[in-house]
């Protein structure tokens, strides 16, 4: 059997992935019984970060300890990851010692060459393609709150950017319907918006795809790497603010997810942030629980 990997929703089929989502939410309810469960005892994952992170990190590192496995921090500055060792390299030997290895880097194509040689499992903990442990840690949260999302309509304001990938796989992925409100200049990769077919609708303006959504999603405007452009964007964006107003038009009932960190009163406003309607420390909490439901599937 071929070494399983998960770089993108896609990875996965539309029933594994539901049914990973319903273990999340199982072992979140065991989690919080205070109930033991250590099917990764003796198993490490290896985590390679090219690319800062909070959530990503504590997350992985909780979740392995707390399936009763371990995690090693990698950084390009202790490792030859840094120093010019081809990747390939890398990969073959890494996996003969760990059990999986988890990629947090830019070029989403550097995931793929590690994959293609590693004898473990990868996962991709975002790259400048794909986000898609967010997206498990999303649907699980919508899961919690709504039920199924299959036939709901998402609107995603801001930037065409890895998550705006993400969720365009997630709406094949799930079956939901999927508004693109962004710049033109800014828009989401035609290789990844052509086979999600009419899954998704492009729009203009911010209010054109929040009108009657049940769910509303946004992300910063420049993302980590992008710093030099954030003047620039600021301007290009003011008009793809997840605000109060905006969001009245949504369904009455409408969530607001945001991955975080979030730049209050950029892309979107305090008070929707922190509002009724939003659901992101709940998300935030999610990227455990379904990350633990992932790591027992691929390395259990």
């Amino acid at each position: 059997m071929s070494t399983r990997h998960f770089l993108s929703l896609l990875d996965l089929a539309p029933q594994t992935l539901q049914d990973l989502l319903a273990r999340a939410i199982e072992l979140k309810k065991w989690l919080r019984a205070d109930k033991a469960h250590t099917p990764l005892a003796q198993k490490t994952l290896a985590m390679v970060f090219d690319k800062s992170s909070t959530r990503t990190r504590v997350s992985f590192e909780t979740g392995m300890i707390q399936l009763g496995g371990q995690a090693l921090f990698l950084s390009p500055r202790d490792t030859q990851f840094g120093r010019g060792e081809p990747i390939e390299d890398s990969a073959r030997v890494l996996s003969r010692m760990v059990d999986a290895v988890l990629i947090r880097t830019y070029e989403h194509a550097n995931v793929e060459t590690f994959a293609a040689h590693s004898s473990v499992p990868v996962i991709n903990g975002l790259t400048d393609r794909y986000h898609p442990c967010q997206l498990l840690a999303d649907m699980q949260t919508w899961l919690e709150h709504r039920g199924s999302i299959r036939g709901a309509t998402v609107a995603w304001v801001g930037d065409g950017n890895n998550m705006c990938h993400s969720y365009i796989n997630a709406a094949r992925q799930f079956d939901f319907q999927l508004n693109i409100a962004c710049p033109e200049k800014y828009s989401p990769k035609a290789y990844v918006l052509e086979p999600a077919g009419d899954r998704i609708r492009l729009m203009g303006e911010a209010a054109a795809a929040v009108d009657g959504a049940d769910l509303v999603v946004t992300d910063v405007w420049a993302s980590m790497g992008q710093e030099q452009e954030a003047d620039e964007r600021l301007d290009v964006f003011k008009a793809y603010q997840v605000s109060e107003s905006l969001m009245a038009l949504a369904s009455k009932d409408a969530l607001f997810m945001h991955c975080l960190p979030a730049h209050r009163d950029e892309e979107v406003t305090e008070a929707v942030l922190n509002g009724p309607q939003s659901v992101v420390w709940d998300e935030a909490e999610n990227r455990l629980h379904a990350q633990k439901a992932l790591l027992e599937m691929l390395m259990g």
